[in-house]
């Protein structure tokens, strides 16, 4: 039994380093809803996912046995000493140190209005109100629209409730991802003014609003299938690979890259969805073990918020058992989309995040948390508490932004992104240009914005909290610095790059395009900081 419990040489790759003592920890989840339940749970067998107890320490849970003994080295415990540890102990309590307003901001929004904070950060309540398909985000608007909304930005003109309603039905039948939007982030939007809301651009499309597409423009714009050796698992840089176990997300944003996979089918696209399925799960695996020159995973999807606590830790232990994998990260939006799940208690993905950060530690690896908020007014006092927590965990937390027209491309907007993200211990890591994919062409800012927001920023943070503003290249050319172009032409909006990195599949030496948005007409947008 204590030989399972440590496992040092499976999970550290040799015997030299003892973990000691271990506590099995509760990291059940709450109920599924109906989503996760057919993607997830029925597909994955978890008859055959079992996985052994997350190894944590216990020198500092109060009331147990062993509290203030040293770990190096640990006294051998007995069966007994471990069984009589309190496990219903809250190893990773919700921080009282941040300091600032809790407002109940949820209710301003109408249907909320009676929601108390347990209910609101309960995640099992945020899974039980999400707002997903036509129907519901239907009866959602109704609630929440007021009679008149602004139609432009001086208020001088008006759309009735009715036809804000039929724009973004229209919309969402134009579209090529599905709705699905957390309690969380639709009380962010400034529902007096949805037209013009920063959040509302990202995630409810306007019919109105949509341009024609550039010809370039396509649904896997990266190249991502090209580049998978197997299904769902794309190796475009020689030491880095990208790991696709689910194709479902908390909230699905209106310009995602992956918009060929990711959420259920729409009026214009059937999905080539990733079914979380052990069998296409373990030729990943394999495929990882057996390329000695990978060292770097990132788990994405799809957002891994939505594997379950024992998907992540079945990922997560195989990854740090791997000898050739020297780094890994988790990339999930929930953080800035329904951050309650980290303060819930009664939930286990977060603790389980946490212990897999630990377990990567104590084998000289590196685990990280990359998460995705584009505007300030995603942060509230509820992701700050919940950024804290994992702070205080230790885990290490990135953000990807990208760059969006009449979301965040000013300079101010930006500016305080950034700001804040490095102020909750969030380091801003990218700042992508928007990725060439359909019906998103009136979100495509040019090149030259993302320009002159970098050299206006530079200089005015630290530099460790300065974000690499990046382009992926569309045809599979990677990120790079997007200042570093072999030439662009404003009046073509044509910019060349080169990935001297990538060799594989006729890559070497090629010239890489991108384009920028249809029209000259681009206006920055009025700044809107913060509700």
């Amino acid at each position: 039994m204590l030989s399972k419990l440590s496992r040092s040489k499976h999970l550290l790759g040799g015997p030299s380093i003892t973990l000691g003592l271990a506590v099995k920890r509760t990291v059940g989840s709450l109920p599924r809803q109906q989503a996760q339940v057919t993607d997830v749970d029925k597909v994955l067998d978890s008859s055959r996912a079992n996985i052994a107890p997350i190894l944590t320490n216990i020198r500092d849970i109060p009331g147990n046995p062993l509290a203030g003994q040293s770990i190096y080295p640990r006294p051998p415990a007995s069966l007994h000493d471990v069984a009589n540890i309190n496990l219903a102990t809250n190893l990773h309590p919700v921080s009282v140190a941040v300091p600032g307003s809790r407002d109940e901001f949820w209710r301003k929004v109408a249907v909320w209005e009676n929601v108390s904070a347990d209910e609101f950060l309960s995640y099992r309540w945020s899974v039980t109100n999400t707002v997903q398909g036509t129907a519901k985000l239907l009866k959602f608007l109704q609630a929440v629209v007021p009679e008149t909304v602004p139609l432009d930005k001086s208020s001088t003109k008006v759309q009735t409730r009715e036809e804000f309603i039929t724009d973004v039905l229209d919309g969402v039948t134009a579209a090529t991802m599905a709705i699905r939007m957390t309690p969380y982030i639709l009380s962010r939007v400034n529902w007096a003014d949805p037209r013009h809301d920063p959040i509302v651009r990202q995630f409810l499309p306007m019919k109105s609003l949509m341009v024609p597409d550039h010809p370039k423009l396509t649904l896997d714009s990266l190249h991502e299938t090209a580049d998978s050796p197997v299904k769902g698992l794309v190796h475009r840089y020689p030491d880095k690979a990208l790991f696709l176990p689910t194709s479902v997300c908390p909230t699905y944003c209106m310009f995602c890259t992956r918009s060929y996979a990711v959420g259920a089918d729409t009026d214009t696209v059937t999905k080539a969805s990733l079914k979380p399925t052990r069998k296409r799960w373990e030729e990943a695996f394999a495929y990882i073990e057996s390329q000695p020159g990978l060292h770097d995973i990132v788990v994405s999807g799809g957002d891994s918020y939505y594997l379950q606590p024992e998907q992540l830790k079945l990922i997560g232990e195989r990854l740090i058992g791997m000898p050739n994998i020297k780094r890994f990260r988790f990339a999930s939006k929930g953080l800035a989309v329904a951050p309650t799940r980290v303060l819930d208690e009664s939930d286990g993905w977060v603790n389980a995040l946490i212990d897999l950060s630990n377990q990567a530690k104590r084998a000289g690896k590196a685990m990280a948390w990359h998460t995705h908020f584009n505007h300030p007014n995603e942060i509230s006092w509820i992701s700050t508490e919940a950024s804290q927590k994992l702070f205080e965990a230790g885990v290490m937390v990135r953000n990807q932004a990208v760059l969006l027209r009449g979301v965040n491309d000013d300079f101010e907007t930006m500016s305080t992104l950034i700001r804040k993200l490095a102020d909750n211990n969030i380091f801003p890591y990218y700042v992508y240009q928007c990725d060439m994919v359909e019906r998103v062409e009136h979100l495509r800012t040019p090149l030259q914005t993302i320009l002159d927001i970098e050299a206006k920023m530079r200089g005015s943070i630290a530099g460790f909290m300065m974000p690499s503003f990046v382009v992926d290249l569309p045809g599979g050319g990677g990120k790079r610095l997007a200042c570093s172009f072999q030439s662009y032409d404003r009046e073509t909006g044509i910019s060349t790059y080169t990935a001297p990195a990538l060799t594989g599949r006729n890559k070497e030496n090629k010239v890489y395009e991108y384009y920028d948005p249809v029209g000259s007409d681009y206006e920055a947008p009025v700044t809107k900081l913060p509700i």
